[in-house]
């Protein structure tokens, strides 16, 4: 079995400089309740790092890889609500190992909207 990732390993751990160091400078993150990605590592790590603020005992129960991508499957609370989601974070990655792009797919619907909502407010808060 390969080794786990090291995408994986920053965001189990919330080891928010690994994570960056796992993206490419150009690096394009799908969110599961945008149409528009964001890009560029600044960009996708401050996501990212509201994203670890909002779930609580992220936990990757898979891992599948293939070629050059790889396909993180974890579960997860929405941080202060009883609301449990899953997901994949599926990651392509180019021919370092750094992900270029990462689409992120969450379930259920009632999860997913409070994520949102506190992303949101999060997201709003960072702009001003």
């Amino acid at each position: 079995m390969p080794e786990p990732h090291p995408f994986r390993r920053a965001a189990e751990s919330k080891d928010l400089d690994l994570l960056a160091e796992t993206l490419r400078e150009d690096v394009v993150l799908h969110s599961p309740v945008l149409f528009r990605g964001f890009e560029g590592r600044d960009t996708v790590t401050t996501v990212l790092t509201h994203v670890a603020g909002t779930l609580e005992d992220l936990t990757y129960t898979d891992e599948l890889h293939g070629g050059n991508t790889v396909a993180l499957r974890f579960k997860a609370k929405v941080a202060g609500t009883t609301r449990e989601l899953e997901g994949i974070d599926f990651l392509e990655l180019d021919d370092d190992g750094r992900v270029a792009e990462l689409t992120v797919f969450m379930r259920p619907f009632s999860a997913l909207t409070a994520f949102n909502e506190q992303m949101s407010a999060r997201l709003g808060a960072a702009e001003s």
